[in-house]
């Protein structure tokens, strides 16, 4: 490819809505174009980076034996209705009619649509297993669609969806696209981890998120160093602490702390530990009847560790929170403690609650928590002897780096992540909702045993300068990046010399099938390295007329600090063996 055939248009300063630094980079350096919040032109430029995501995955979803289609981005509201989610989903999933007054959606995922396809074609388990994959448009309606291509409206997802007849075939099929999702990211030449997630409502523990490491990640991942353990924080369990409860060494006092309404302000103030401290955390559930009224409501405390953080996706497992659970009202918090939070604890309680202690309050002694009572906390409290033992000991806490691995293999650390795919089984969910099934060996209908597979197709490409740039702009690996190799020739229009050299080179990369690039618009040396520096490519050859004079020409990486001279005739195999071509 030639510059002056192709489209390259930059930017010196970023948009002012641009809030982080792919969103920055990727609309300075030409590869999409806002057109409305959250929506985006893919540009020629990124355009490519985006097929080359898409390429690796089709040959590797096919290697696996999944079966691509292609469903419709606009779906009848019928198959919604079926599973419930028309009425379920919020305002994120955009609703349309037809002339008709037809009721229609935007697909934002397409489970209904491929449950139907599988109810009408897949008739005996001789046809299984299936897995049908799609790389296609979806819509979210985002209240706040911000971050570029990160958290965008519109955006291209590949999602696979596998058909079984048993749990066990389910879990072949789930290992199989676990499989193919690792050489899928291997191949993009990311740093990524595959992170056991939570199930929902589904359980079950086949379910994992791939991460793409990056300090701007919106997500914590935990991990083992010394093993191969990593789990997102809503996952992540935090053991029960070794060793048994010390005895009581401290009186039960009502200790003043006016103003001090936080654990961590009421430590400084007695000069404790945080970890000393215990927070009470008020929840409340409620029963409804069949005309969705309140009929009684139960208050539920929650014990953490001051210096610990509530994990709502454990607590929404536990027994009675499980349905559903809310934060209870400051009314509800003044019927049953006698005062509002800030100075709330276990203690002379005006009407009885359900007490759930995390595993490390329930072995603690001589905790401070508050005394019910406004500007006053109780310290020396004590399990046993102050107040009844919790009704609940559970793990209801995010973990923290240093805590134990539950593998058993060392301590936990953490660090920031990017979601970019998910694998998931679904069991019997859509299908049973569905009325999908097939006629087994003994003649008897059996729903189909499901799973989901999805990548994000025009994610990825900001996830990876997430994670690869710098002060010049992005750095993509090579199996992703628009173009491989830029020859950038000084002076082409004036040297018959490096105008034959450069397109000598640019022929001979192209007839090994690399992507390369020749910049032939003439422009400044600085202004070229500026603009290919700033698009990202990662190799870059520079042809020169002193240079060739000493039969030399300049190769330089995109994260080399600067260039290496090389012999005119050592360049392309030079770049053969960079390139592994």
């Amino acid at each position: 490819m030639k510059a002056s055939q192709f489209f390259i248009s930059t930017l010196k300063e970023a948009p002012a809505d641009a809030e982080v630094v792919s969103h920055q980079l990727m609309t300075r350096a030409g590869m999409i174009k806002k057109l409305g919040a959250g929506i985006y032109t893919y540009m020629p430029m990124g355009l490519r980076v985006v097929q080359k995501v898409e390429k690796i995955i089709r040959e590797e979803m096919n290697a696996a034996g999944a079966v691509e289609l292609t469903m419709p981005v606009v779906q009848p509201a019928e198959l919604w209705q079926e599973t419930g989610r028309f009425d379920k989903m919020g305002p994120e999933m955009l609703r349309i009619q037809d002339r008709h007054e037809r009721d229609f959606v935007l697909q934002p995922t397409s489970e209904e649509v491929v449950t139907d396809i599988a109810r009408q074609e897949l008739r005996s388990y001789k046809q299984l297993p299936k897995n049908f994959y799609q790389i296609q448009t979806k819509f979210r309606d985002e209240r706040r669609p911000r971050f570029g291509l990160m958290r965008g409206r519109e955006f291209v997802m590949k999602d696979a969806y596998s058909f079984d007849r048993s749990p066990e075939a389910a879990q072949a099929s789930y290992q199989v696209m676990a499989a193919a999702y690792r050489r899928i990211f291997d191949r993009f030449g990311l740093t990524y981890r595959a992170v056991a997630a939570d199930s929902g409502a589904i359980g079950g523990d086949l379910s994992e998120e791939f991460q793409v490491i990056a300090a701007t990640g919106e997500d914590a991942i935990v991990y083992c160093p010394a093993s191969d353990y990593a789990a997102n924080i809503e996952k992540a369990e935090a053991l029960a602490p070794q060793g048994p409860r010390p005895a009581p060494a401290e009186a039960l006092t009502k200790t003043p702390t006016p103003g001090k309404s936080t654990c961590a302000d009421v430590a400084e103030l007695l000069g404790v530990p945080l970890a000393r401290t215990v927070k009470s955390l008020v929840l409340a559930t409620d029963e409804i009847n069949e005309r969705d009224e309140i009929v009684k409501s139960t208050v539920w405390l929650l014990l953490l560790r001051g210096d610990h953080d509530m994990n709502e996706v454990k607590v929404g497992k536990l027994p009675g929170l499980d349905l559903g659970f809310r934060f209870a009202t400051e009314k509800e918090i003044v019927e049953h403690f006698g005062a509002k939070p800030g100075y709330l604890g276990p203690l002379n309680l005006l009407k009885p609650v359900n007490v759930i202690a995390d595993r490390e309050v329930a072995v603690m002694a001589d905790w401070i928590c508050g005394a019910n009572e406004l500007d006053f906390h109780t310290t020396g409290v004590n399990w046993g002897r102050d107040l009844p033992e919790p009704d609940l000991v559970a793990d209801i806490r995010n973990v923290v780096a240093g805590d134990l691995s539950p593998d058993g293999q060392g301590v936990l650390a953490i660090e920031r992540g990017i979601e970019v795919g998910h694998v998931f089984y679904l069991g019997t969910k859509y299908s049973r909702a569905m009325n999908a099934a097939f006629l087994d060996e003994d003649g008897k209908p059996k729903p189909f045993e499901m799973g989901c597979y999805g990548i994000g197709v025009t994610r990825l490409p900001a996830a990876a300068i997430e994670q690869n740039h710098d002060a010049r702009g992005i750095i993509w690996p090579d199996a992703i990046a628009p173009f491989t190799v830029v020859v950038c020739p000084i002076g082409m229009d004036r040297s018959e010399a490096v105008k034959a050299a450069a397109e000598r080179l640019h022929d001979e990369l192209a007839a090994l099938g690399v992507d390369v690039m020749l910049d032939d618009r003439g422009e400044r040396p600085g202004a070229m390295f500026a603009d290919w520096e700033l698009i990202g490519v990662p190799h870059r050859v520079t042809i020169g007329d002193k240079g060739l004079k000493e039969g030399l020409v300049e190769y330089q990486h995109r994260r080399d600090e600067a260039a290496t001279k090389v012999a005119v005739g050592e360049v392309l195999a030079l770049l053969k063996g960079r390139l592994g071509v």
